[in-house]
């Protein structure tokens, strides 16, 4: 039985064991499993290695893009460049990461983005955040990244003011806040600024139409959930762990 699975904590949001269990049903893919491992310490990772040798490949979620690293024996060069980790492949010989986040989240992103939408703020400073930078570096879109905790260009969310979302128009959760049990929690913005020409991009996908969402469609800006991009991700896990 060749097994796949997903590591993160907690995991009761998770999509990854529902999708790939419905893939391998109506794709008649026989003898595969999938496996949810909810893991209180990045460390016990190398228990799920020891005990299950039919693991042929392993999804990453938070809190651990960043910590499993020094547990692979070999990375691909966005996970050099950007030290975040959201799949590993496992053989014999090795266990090797990549980051399919950036495929994921540009395909998904880059759908919805006009001519006017020059500048994005962050929101979040995770292994997924790391990811969403990659990708707005290559599309060329200047960033801030905000946090609770500002550090060196990073600011706060009392920073983000009437004159901070005029020049940033794109807006990026990073953050779990909003995720399905804590459905009333949102980033703390001031979202009476928003309007027509704000583009909120969740990585939230559980509830599809988080508080953050919400407020911004509310006041009509463009909006959209990662939804599409775990689906785009996800796809680029299987075709790493088979290839």
């Amino acid at each position: 039985m060749r097994q796949y699975g997903l590591i993160g904590f907690p995991l009761g949001h998770s999509f990854s064991q529902k999708y790939f269990s419905e893939k391998f049903l109506q794709e008649h893919i026989k003898n595969a499993e999938f496996l949810n491992f909810s893991l209180p310490k990045v460390e016990d990772v190398e228990n799920i290695f020891k005990d299950h040798p039919q693991l042929k490949g392993l999804a990453i979620t938070i809190p651990y893009k960043k910590s499993i690293i020094k547990y692979l024996d070999e990375t691909d060069d966005v996970v050099k460049k950007i030290s975040a980790c959201n799949c590993i492949k496992i053989t014999k010989e090795k266990k090797a990461g990549f980051n399919t986040d950036i495929i994921g989240f540009e395909k998904s992103f880059i759908k919805h983005l006009k001519p006017y939408h020059k500048k994005a703020l962050i929101l979040g400073t995770g292994g997924a955040s790391v990811a969403v930078e990659f990708v707005l570096n290559k599309l060329g879109i200047a960033y801030l990244i905000v946090s609770r905790q500002p550090y060196g260009k990073a600011i706060s969310y009392a920073d983000v003011t009437n004159e901070i979302l005029n020049e940033y128009s794109i807006i990026i959760n990073c953050t779990p806040l909003g995720t399905y049990p804590d459905v009333q929690q949102a980033p703390l913005l001031p979202y009476n600024l928003l309007n027509a020409s704000h583009y909120l991009f969740d990585l939230v996908y559980n509830p599809q139409l988080t508080k953050f969402l919400a407020y911004g469609k509310q006041a009509g800006c463009t909006i959209q959930n990662g939804y599409e991009m775990l689906v785009l991700q996800a796809e680029e896990n299987w075709k790493i762990w088979n290839s």
